[in-house]
C-alpha cells in the first residue's frame, strides 16, 4: 500500500471527522446504488478540499457492515454494502496516504448488532451455542425481542448487544479484527466507541497488540464524562475526546462568560493541569451533538470559538460540513446531525466560504508555529467578554487575544516578557510593542488577534 506511516507527532494532527453513512447519503439504503457513490464520493475534489483546509488526518465513523446506523455491527471485516467494498476503502486509504492524510477508524468494540453472526448463533441455539459466553446472558430471563433469554444491551438499547470483554475468545477475536484492518487497509489508528465503558484490561491488551502491529498506531477513546486519566496512559490509550471543554466553547460565548472556558483550559492544561501531558481530542461538534452553528446565539461567535480550538493544547477536529457553518439539531432525529453533503453546494455561498477561509487560515497558523502545537499553556487575562492566553515553547511566545463584546475594547495587560515586538499572525500588517512587561491594544468587536513575539 505504499508504506505510508504516521511520521508526524500527533501534536501536529488536524482532524476531519466524517460520519460515512450520512456523508455519502446512504444511511436509509440497503446497499450502494449507482446514484449513490458510497466511499467513491471522496474523489480528488474532496481530497483537494482537505488539502486546501490543511487537514492531515481523517477520522471515519463506522464503516463496517451494520443493520442501520453503523454502531450495530454485523460484520467487522466487511465494508458496509451501502458504502462499497473492501477494495473501495483500500483504494481510498491509499489515495489519502498519497496526500499525507492519515486514517483513523471507529472501533465499536463494546457492543454489536442483533444480526452479528455470533449473536445470531445464540438466538438460534440458545444455551447450546458455543458463543453464549461472548455476551452477558441470563437464560432464565427474556429479552425485549422475546428471544427466550435476557441479555445486556448498551445503556438500555437492546438493538446494541453488549460484548463480554472479559472473555479471552472475544478479546482475541477483536485483536484479530484490528490486525486485519491494519494489514488489509493500512489504517493508522482507532477511535474506541464508548471507551468509558470498556474493560480496562482489554484496553491495555489492545495497546500492546497495536504497538506490535504497527509503529505509531494511535488509539483514542470516547469519554463523555469522568477522568480521562483512567483510560489515557503510556499503557492504555493515547488520547480521549475532550467533552469537558466542548460544552464551555459554546456556553461560555452564549453567556458572555470567558471565565467558564478559562477555568476548563487552566484545569486541563495550566501549570498544574490534570491533562497537561495528554494530547486530548478537541472538537466543537460531532455526530452525537448539535452543530456549533446551531448552538451559538450569534454566528459572529464562530470565529472566536474556532480560534480557541486551533490555538489551545491538544488535537483539533472539524466535523464534516461545519467548516461551512451548516446547522443541525438532534431534537427530532440524529439524522439532522449526519446529512449527505456536496462540495458544490457551498462553492458560491458567501457565509460558508467566509467560515471556511477563517478555519483554513487558523489551521495554517497552527501548523506553522510550534508554540501552538507543542507550547505550554498560560492564562494571561480573563474578563467576562475578553480573554487572553499564551502558548510558550523554548521561551518563544504567542498570545491569543479575544473580544466577545459587541464593541471595541482597549486592553492593557501584563505579559511575561519585556520590550518585544509582536506581529498579528492573522493580519501581518499589524505590529505591537511591549514596554515594561505591558502591552496595550485595541480589539474590535467579536474578533481576536494571534500575536507572535518577533
Amino acid at each position: 500500500l505504499g508504506g505510508y506511516k504516521m511520521t508526524n507527532s500527533i501534536k501536529d494532527a488536524i482532524f476531519y471527522h466524517i460520519y460515512p453513512l450520512g456523508f455519502c447519503g446512504v444511511i436509509n439504503n440497503k446497499e450502494k446504488s449507482t446514484k449513490n457513490l458510497g466511499l467513491n464520493k471522496i474523489d480528488k475534489n474532496w481530497i483537494n478540499h482537505f488539502n486546501d483546509l490543511g487537514i492531515n488526518s481523517i477520522y471515519f465513523g463506522p464503516l463496517f457492515q451494520s443493520t442501520y446506523h453503523g454502531y450495530d455491527t454485523i460484520d467487522y471485516l466487511k465494508i458496509d454494502n451501502r458504502l462499497g467494498t473492501n477494495d473501495d476503502f483500500k483504494k481510498l486509504v491509499f489515495k489519502l496516504h498519497e496526500n499525507n492524510i492519515s486514517v483513523i477508524l471507529d472501533g465499536v468494540f463494546n457492543h454489536v448488532g442483533r444480526d452479528f453472526w455470533a449473536f445470531k448463533d445464540v438466538r438460534n441455539k440458545k444455551s447450546n451455542s458455543i458463543y453464549s459466553s461472548w455476551f452477558n446472558i441470563n437464560f432464565n430471563g427474556n429479552s425485549h425481542y422475546n428471544d427466550g433469554f435476557y441479555y445486556e444491551g448498551w445503556e438500555g438499547h437492546y438493538d446494541l448487544v453488549k460484548l463480554n470483554l472479559y472473555n479471552p475468545e472475544v478479546k482475541n477475536y477483536l485483536f484479530t479484527v484490528v490486525k486485519t484492518w491494519i494489514d488489509e487497509f493500512d489504517i493508522d489508528g482507532i477511535r474506541l466507541d464508548v471507551a468509558y465503558l470498556l474493560e480496562k484490561n482489554f484496553i491495555r491488551e489492545l495497546r500492546k497488540k497495536t504497538d506490535s502491529f504497527k509503529k505509531n498506531f494511535w488509539l483514542m477513546g470516547e469519554m463523555i464524562h469522568g477522568d480521562y486519566n483512567t483510560i489515557v496512559s503510556p499503557e492504555m490509550l493515547h488520547s480521549a475526546t475532550n467533552y469537558e471543554l466542548y460544552k464551555g466553547l459554546y456556553s461560555g460565548h452564549n453567556d458572555k462568560n470567558y471565565f467558564e472556558i478559562a477555568y476548563s483550559l487552566n484545569r486541563e492544561f495550566g501549570d498544574y493541569g490534570i491533562y497537561k501531558n495528554i494530547n486530548l481530542y478537541n472538537f466543537v461538534d460531532n455526530h452525537d451533538v448539535n452543530r456549533i452553528a446551531t448552538m451559538v446565539a450569534n454566528k459572529k461567535y464562530l470565529n472566536n470559538i474556532y480560534t480557541i480550538l486551533f490555538t489551545i493544547p491538544g488535537v483539533p477536529s472539524i466535523y464534516y460540513g461545519s467548516e461551512w457553518g451548516i446547522e443541525g439539531d438532534r431534537k427530532i432525529t440524529d439524522l439532522n446531525l449526519r446529512p449527505e453533503i456536496f462540495l458544490e453546494k457551498y462553492e458560491n455561498n458567501e457565509f460558508a466560504k467566509k467560515i471556511e477561509k477563517e478555519i483554513s487560515q487558523l489551521i495554517s497558523i497552527r501548523k506553522s508555529n510550534i508554540e501552538l502545537t507543542h507550547g505550554n499553556y498560560k492564562e494571561i487575562l480573563v474578563k467576562n467578554k475578553q480573554f487572553i492566553f499564551g502558548r510558550c515553547y523554548n521561551d518563544k511566545w504567542i498570545l491569543v487575544v479575544l473580544n466577545l463584546d459587541d464593541k471595541d475594547e482597549i486592553l492593557e495587560f501584563n505579559v511575561p516578557f519585556s520590550n518585544k515586538s509582536l506581529i498579528n499572525l492573522k493580519n501581518t500588517n499589524e505590529h505591537f510593542t511591549t514596554f515594561n512587561n505591558k502591552l496595550q491594544l485595541n480589539i474590535p468587536a467579536f474578533s481576536n488577534k494571534i500575536l507572535k513575539v518577533e
